[in-house]
């Protein structure tokens, strides 16, 4: 074949074509790319000169039942490193700057390797206006290196509430892990408590601000003059049951204590004191906690960071002796005619010592005088099970779900327990001590305030929290939360016959008269546990005013003693904050008035 043949015009037709398709195929291409979707890879081109600088938003407030703000946000400012940009030379020369040991910005920087060079890392909080102006002053030679004002909590009503609000603090990179999604290295989060539990609520809606940058990475203007920014979102404000000055009222009167209170509203559940003493200062959180301090509160044989309120497991002493006298009046056992005679003691195998000798007393008058011979009897008549069974229905022996996360769940001991420890033949007469509250049984004063209460409002009640509900600041109203409701199903009859002993123990002659006032009428008991280590534990659970409870409490003092002695007057205090508010700051203003010629001085 020839030269000439071989350039046939069908062959040039074929190839023409395919040169042809091409060009048309990628005319096509070019014309989809740069006039059908363009503005797409615009976009993705300027990918590379876009900077975007997240917008962290204000965190969540808390105020109190009154609406008075417990928990709140003040600025603060952030030194920041954005490890594409930065030189690593400076390292030393920030570390001087912010009087941090030598290598302290170098182990945060590699501690944060892990993630993207172009995500800024907080390398410091809460640093002083010094160093931002010595940062604005050097600004140019410090690439890399920004500050940002951000906040941080605060407490302007003056409640510690350590173990009630919890704190924030910078997330854990096995956190940061599981919700990459949000947050960002050197995120603070919720830690402990309300700002635990309600983080998603409280921590808001990110935004973000689109900067143009040149190569360099300086910023040289607004990305599409803002169309594309996206503002922050407050989280939400809360709205706690915590009336803040009851709350007050208990945190002064456990300084130098150990122990917890709580205090609860009978009818809907809510948490209007809770406090675990010692405390500790939720301000120290707020910025840079130094390992002095977290050294100090680890080492502390007071164990500060335990929540006494709602984890310490003890015997309830004597304010158990309610729910054995529910517990066989319920069942029919007895009635409030039945009496049992108290010659000071009681014998089953050994013998129990009561501390007087009452003579023949019913339920009502053994509730008055504490009468161990009258329940170390009666436990007995209802039965370990059934008497175990009553006390589920309180909510011992498990958690009470309130929302602030920790909690013990306290131990109530059955017969299979004892079999385990002692065999078949367990000894019997180990059940007299749980008819006073004693022996292998415990609970927390959460258990305790939540048992209190449901006596104040005849076994109805709601499951105990902390809070209401959120503000919704658009529609200035507060959207309330579900709790679910309590129903014990016991007859009102039953709580009737046991308030009167608790009312005679404050109005009577029992162990609590030094309660009484002029102003309302205090129902309550009085308990003492017994303690292997030292002074005994003092207890007492009440609730006022005794014809309508608007509030129940249980103090728990440890190693002081009698409860009548030390627990009931912390309780009194607390519902005289709340009961008589109005009467106590009208008070508290005519006390600060001058005084002038020996007169005081009136409106």
């Amino acid at each position: 074949m020839n030269a000439v043949n071989f350039a046939s015009v069908s062959r040039k037709t074929i190839l023409y074509s395919i040169i042809i398709l091409v060009f048309a195929i990628f005319s096509v291409r070019l014309f989809q790319m740069q006039i059908v979707n363009h503005e797409i890879y615009d976009e993705k081109s300027a990918g590379n000169s876009i900077k975007p600088i997240e917008q962290i938003p204000l965190r969540g407030v808390f105020y109190d039942r009154n609406m008075n703000v417990l928990v709140d946000n003040i600025p603060a400012y952030t030194l920041r490193i954005t490890p594409a940009d930065y030189d690593t030379s400076l390292n030393k020369i920030l570390d001087k700057v912010l009087g941090v040991n030598p290598g302290y910005v170098a182990s945060i920087l590699k501690r944060n390797q892990i993630y993207s060079r172009f995500i800024p890392i907080r390398i410091r909080r809460g640093i002083d206006f010094q160093i931002v102006s010595w940062l604005e002053e050097n600004s140019e030679f410090l690439p890399g290196v920004d500050y940002i004002v951000e906040m941080q909590r605060g407490y302007p009503f003056g409640v510690m509430g350590s173990h009630l609000f919890g704190y924030t603090k910078e997330i854990s990179s096995q956190q940061l892990e599981k919700e990459k999604d949000y947050y960002r290295p050197g995120d603070y989060v919720g830690h402990n408590g309300i700002e635990k539990q309600y983080e998603k609520d409280l921590r808001g809606e990110k935004g973000f601000h689109y900067v143009l940058v040149d190569s360099r990475r300086r910023e040289i203007g607004r990305y599409k003059d803002g169309a594309k920014d996206k503002e922050s979102i407050k989280g939400r404000d809360l709205i706690l049951s915590i009336d803040g000055d009851v709350q007050k009222v208990a945190e002064e009167e456990f300084k130098g204590r150990r122990g917890a209170v709580v205090a609860i509203e009978p009818s809907t559940g809510e948490i209007l004191a809770l406090v675990s003493a010692p405390e500790y200062d939720l301000n120290q959180f707020s910025y840079i906690t130094t390992k002095d301090f977290l050294q100090e509160l680890y080492s502390d044989p007071d164990k500060p960071l335990f929540n006494r309120a709602t984890m310490s497991l003890k015997p309830p002493g004597s304010t158990f002796k309610i729910l054995a006298a529910i517990a066989a009046l319920d069942l029919g056992i007895i009635d409030v005619n039945t009496t049992i005679y108290c010659g000071g003691g009681f014998t089953f195998g050994r013998f129990f010592k009561c501390h007087g000798s009452h003579g023949s007393v019913n339920v009502i008058h053994a509730i008055e005088k504490s009468c161990n011979t009258f329940f170390y009897n009666l436990i007995y008549k209802i039965g370990l099970e059934r008497w175990k069974e009553y006390a589920i229905k309180f909510g011992f022996n498990r958690k009470t779900g309130i929302d602030i996360g920790e909690e013990a769940a306290g131990f109530i001991p059955d017969e299979s327990y004892y079999k385990k420890l002692y065999g078949e033949n367990w000894p019997r007469s180990i059940m007299a001590s749980l008819g006073i509250g004693q022996g292998e049984v415990s609970v927390t004063p959460l258990q305790l305030a939540k048992y209190a209460a449901l006596i104040a409002n005849d076994g109805k009640s709601f499951s105990p929290h902390i809070v209401k509900g959120y503000l919704d600041n658009r529609a200035g109203e507060i959207v309330p939360f579900h709790f679910d409701e309590i129903d014990l199903k016991i007859k009102k009859e039953v709580f009737d016959v046991v308030k009167q002993g608790m009312f005679l123990v404050v109005q009577g002659s029992g162990t609590a008269t030094h309660l009484r006032n002029p102003e309302y009428h205090i129902s309550g008991k009085t308990g003492t546990a017994q303690n292997p280590h030292g002074k005994d534990h003092a207890f007492f659970i009440g609730f006022a005013p005794s014809e309508d409870p608007k509030i129940a409490v249980a103090v728990v003092v440890e190693n002081v003693g009698f409860g009548g002695t030390y627990a009931a007057p912390i309780a009194k205090k607390m519902m005289d904050a709340y009961l008589l508010k109005d009467k106590l700051k009208n008070q508290k203003q005519k006390d600060q008035q001058p005084i002038i010629a020996g007169a005081r001085v009136e409106d």
